[in-house]
């Protein structure tokens, strides 16, 4: 029996994808790159490769190939350590063994032709992003045809599971999206965002929350919470025992948080200005005559870090100085490196969306969370593929999962800003450049200590660049601010509650390169990240008791904790967690 050519193992595989192409109506916001035929696109990269690297590849494939199909005709099952293809079914079936092998070689080839690409980075990221997109599409795992695990559910249950798979299916496609948990089991206000608190004040931006006390006494100052307005609030208050508002609350902090609107077309003439000036700084202010007092914690995560860092700036412009610290989760501020995010930013696509959204629209979030999607395409999309439609599985409850389902929009003027202001151009590290709500912005003017976290393993901001505000904020005390990094994603590592005693973060004492003499404290310099981890002690457990005693440090002393949320010229509207975080965006 002769060997199959490898050259046409791969056409043909390559002529399945093109014709298929089913995953596209997954990822509507994927680049310009991905939508391209991935023959053209191959063609593009053959182009761009030496041809001794290009050969090189090529032959080393067709030995790999060649040993693969002299096993196959030995009788000999080939090793299978991709995730994807643990079920006893794949090596119960020599064919679908040698399938998923010969996959598994093609999409290594594939993926070596990519990094092998002589291009800009920039190109070279986005073509390797593309090939990533259909190597995850491609996977037979993804197929009825080619997926045994699935065939065998389908005999066992005598058709059922497929029946059931259609059927989730087309409920999917109605909702226009795929079901990632069991959203029967969660309800917003009920068992998760369910924190006790009252929304003291509303706008056409957002509702302001403040939380019940948990203690007889609380600190002076409150702790002002900004949740990205890209998603819910909720993913820092879901169920009790993970939830970071509560542990905020638990520690003694008189807790405020945004609850950003979920736009509609009311909103598709909001600019980033509004969200600075009617969003973040009345909140600041809001919250300071509640309280009484001048001085705040302000936190910020992801985008909410770099609304709030914009908001501290402007009013420094304007001589106040409302924040005794800010907390930075997630948070870009240099927008040097992003990442992966990176394949969607070039100059068409950000002039593509102020074409269409810049004078006004939306930016739906089925879009946004598509795009996110994309970052994670085997975990969040093909997984569910396979169990939810090939199998007819129903998702488990799993409450991250179900917040991230619940996406929201943004309006088009502001997104556009954000999009050229930061991603494209990296203009709001530098002092003076932008003007927003008609002052000059300098975030070297914000004077707070701050304490910053990333995550090491966030493909969405990565920790050096979360890192890189160390040397942008509170210059004159460069030695008062902290840096953490934990364990996991951008999210999963956010979300560490301090009971669970899961994963571990790691932290350093030493800020600043130590310099001697009398103009030290002139002299003295963040260290670089490298620096910074190569000192850095590796902790088991939660970074939150790390957080909770900088916010100590900084909350001044204890008082008797609110009797009432409020006061009397901003009376209780409704109860937490408000109506705004209940209007989905589909």
């Amino acid at each position: 029996m002769n060997m199959p050519d490898p050259q046409l193992m791969t056409n043909a595989w390559m002529a399945q994808f093109n014709e298929s192409n089913h995953w596209k109506s997954w990822f509507p916001q994927v680049p310009e790159t991905v939508a391209n035929p991935m023959s053209a696109i191959l063609d593009d990269i053959s182009a761009v490769i030496q041809p001794d690297a290009l050969n090189r590849l090529k032959n080393d494939h067709v030995a790999h190939l060649s040993a693969l199909w002299q096993d196959f005709l030995a009788g000999k099952t080939p090793e299978l350590s991709d995730r994807r293809f643990a079920a006893p079914a794949w090596r119960d079936s020599p064919l679908s063994a040698f399938n998923a092998a010969s996959y598994l070689l093609n999409s290594q080839f594939l993926t070596s032709l990519a990094d092998a690409v002589e291009a800009s980075p920039h190109q070279k990221q986005k073509i390797q992003f593309a090939v990533l997109q259909m190597v995850d599409a491609m996977s037979p795992a993804n197929f009825m045809a080619t997926n045994p695990d699935a065939q065998q559910k389908m005999i066992d249950t005598k058709g059922e599971s497929l029946t059931k798979g259609l059927a989730n299916m087309l409920a999917d496609m109605q909702k226009g999206r795929i079901s990632l948990s069991d959203e029967s089991a969660f309800e917003v206000g009920r068992n998760v965002a369910a924190s006790p608190g009252s929304v003291v004040f509303e706008n056409h931006l957002f509702q302001l929350i403040q939380y019940a006390p948990a203690t007889e006494t609380v600190r002076q100052r409150p702790l002002l919470m900004v949740p990205p307005c890209i998603n819910k609030f909720y993913i820092l208050d879901l169920q009790p025992e993970n939830s970071v508002v509560r542990y905020a609350v638990e520690q003694g902090n008189t807790v405020f948080l945004v609850s950003w609107r979920n736009p509609d077309q009311a909103m598709s003439q909001v600019t980033w200005d509004d969200y600075i000036e009617d969003g973040v700084i009345k909140a600041i202010h809001v919250t300071q005559e509640i309280s009484g007092q001048d001085k705040l914690n302000v936190f910020g995560f992801c985008v909410g870090g770099t609304i709030v860092s914009t908001g501290l700036a402007v009013l420094e412009a304007r001589g106040e100085k409302p924040a005794a610290s800010l907390t930075l989760l997630t948070t870009l501020l240099d927008f040097s490196d992003t990442g992966v995010l990176d394949v969607f930013i070039d100059e068409t696509q950000v002039r593509m969306r102020e074409q269409s959204l810049a004078n006004g629209g939306l930016m739906p979030g089925r879009d946004l969370s598509s795009t996110f999607s994309a970052l994670r395409a085997n975990d969040l999309v093909w997984n569910y593929v396979q169990s939810n439609y090939l199998k007819g599985g129903e998702p488990p409850p799993f409450d991250l999962l179900y917040w991230n389902s619940d996406s929201t929009g943004l309006p088009g003027p502001m997104f556009c800003w954000y999009l050229r202001n930061t991603y494209l151009e990296n203009s709001l590290k530098v002092p003076g450049k932008l003007t927003v709500a008609g002052e000059k912005v300098d975030l070297s003017s914000i004077d707070a200590p701050v304490f910053i976290y990333g995550s090491r393993e966030d493909h969405i901001v990565p920790w050096n660049s979360a890192y890189a505000s160390m040397s942008i904020l509170n210059p004159k005390q460069q030695n008062a601010n902290r840096f953490i990094l934990g364990a996991s994603g951008h999210i999963a590592g956010v979300i560490n509650p301090v009971a669970k005693k899961k994963r571990s973060y790691w932290s350093n004492d030493v800020a600043v390169t130590p310099v001697k003499g009398a103009k030290a404290a002139k002299a003295a310099k963040p260290l670089s990240a490298d620096e910074w981890f190569e000192g850095a002690q590796e902790h088991v457990g939660s970074w939150w008791p790390e957080w909770a005693g900088f916010l100590a440090e900084h909350g001044g002393s204890d008082v008797d904790a609110p009797a009432k949320p409020g006061n009397a010229s901003y009376k209780v509207i409704e109860p937490a967690p408000g109506r705004f975080v209940k209007v989905r965006a589909d």
